[in-house]
């Protein structure tokens, strides 16, 4: 079985679960630790010596994934893009990239899953047990929410999507290996009672079929950032591995009445004034932090201005202000071109999930 030499991965999801930050973005540019998410997955299919990828997309955002990827040279890759006219399932974005894929073995990679370990092994074992296909397991505390396997010795014995009684914890992650038997399952299976052709059929068949279908499991972390819980954690765990390191690292300036402390990254232009900062965070290209306390787990985007205010385990977009808000904000996600502040009062510990250009005044 040859090791696969090409990559597909999806970047045309609406994302409605993580409304209202995808109304004006696609929700696979979504930054973790201050870079789209998708960026994930391109280093880790080039991390595993893959040289072509096909990045499927759609035609509401398609072109912002266009211009935001390129030819994929930043990454040592060579991007094919694949248009899904409408949302029918993951299998039916295999059927869209048969012609990209050409019938080969190929690994299929959703482009809003984040990997903490990279996915080489799991080609090497696709390739090292001759399975025609391979699913990527993660022990989950709520499988209900995912396709679960069933697993008999080293092989799978079904796979069943979204079961409200599941056979076992194993989800089977955004991550899969197939060989050419995968093209005719997804021509022989038929759209589910939601109107997709769902990939867990397309396994199942195989299983019916008595194609060889293995499974690894992964044992470091694993997140499908369907939702905006996810998205905080994927960036709490990218941030821990941002630095090899224990204390920060400065492109920008600290000045001297600042503390800053543990693994912190500040960005070339970025300015710290009269403020303490604790890592893990990031602190983006020539944004400014005065007078204010940012805590771990939080990545502020390029262009930032925090002032007065406190934030913590959070992601701000680009262009976001947060100004005299005499406010501690928590577990938060703010889109480009946000504005907070306050007006009089003195608001408490705050929440918010806001969209682009949002204004909320704390009165």
């Amino acid at each position: 079985m040859p090791m696969p030499h090409r990559a597909l991965i999806t970047a045309g999801g609406r994302g409605t679960r993580l409304r209202p930050l995808t109304h004006t973005n696609n929700k696979h540019l979504i930054p973790i630790a201050n870079k789209p998410m998708i960026h994930f997955a391109l280093e880790a299919v080039a991390a595993a010596g893959i040289r072509e990828a096909g990045i499927v997309i759609n035609p509401d955002t398609g072109e912002e994934i266009r211009r935001a990827l390129g030819d994929g040279a930043a990454w040592g890759l060579q991007l094919t893009y694949v248009m899904q006219e409408a949302p029918l399932g993951l299998a039916h974005v295999v059927r869209c990239a048969e012609s990209f894929l050409k019938q080969e073995p190929f690994v299929f990679y959703l482009g809003d899953n984040v990997v903490v370990g990279g996915i080489r092994q799991f080609l090497e074992r696709f390739q090292a047990r001759g399975d025609q296909c391979h699913l990527v397991l993660a022990r989950v505390k709520d499988p209900q929410r995912f396709g679960v396997a069933e697993i008999a010795g080293d092989r799978v014995a079904s796979v069943v999507e979204k079961p409200k009684m599941p056979k076992s914890q194993f989800a089977v992650t955004g991550i899969y290996v197939y060989d050419s038997p995968i093209f005719e399952a997804v021509h022989a299976i038929v759209p589910s009672a939601r109107g997709e052709l769902e990939i867990s059929d397309a396994h199942q068949y195989l299983l019916d079929r008595g194609y060889r279908v293995g499974f690894s499991e992964i044992t470091g972390w694993w997140k499908d950032t369907g939702k905006p819980e996810d998205l905080l954690e994927a960036n709490r765990v990218a941030l821990e591995q941002l630095l090899d390191g224990t204390g920060p690292v400065v492109q920008g300036s600290v000045d001297e009445e600042s503390d800053v402390a543990g693994k912190v990254l500040v960005e070339a232009g970025a300015r710290i004034l009269a403020s303490q900062v604790r890592g893990p965070a990031i602190i983006g290209a020539d944004a400014v932090i005065e007078r204010s306390y940012v805590g771990p787990f939080t990545a502020i985007g390029a262009r930032c201005h925090l002032r007065d205010s406190e934030l913590e385990y959070s992601i701000l977009f680009e262009d976001t202000a947060i100004l005299e808000a005499d406010v501690r904000i928590e577990r938060s996600l703010l889109g480009r071109e946000v504005i907070i502040r306050r007006c009089s009062g003195r608001p408490k510990t705050q929440k918010f999930i806001l969209g682009d250009q949002s204004i909320v005044e704390l009165c």
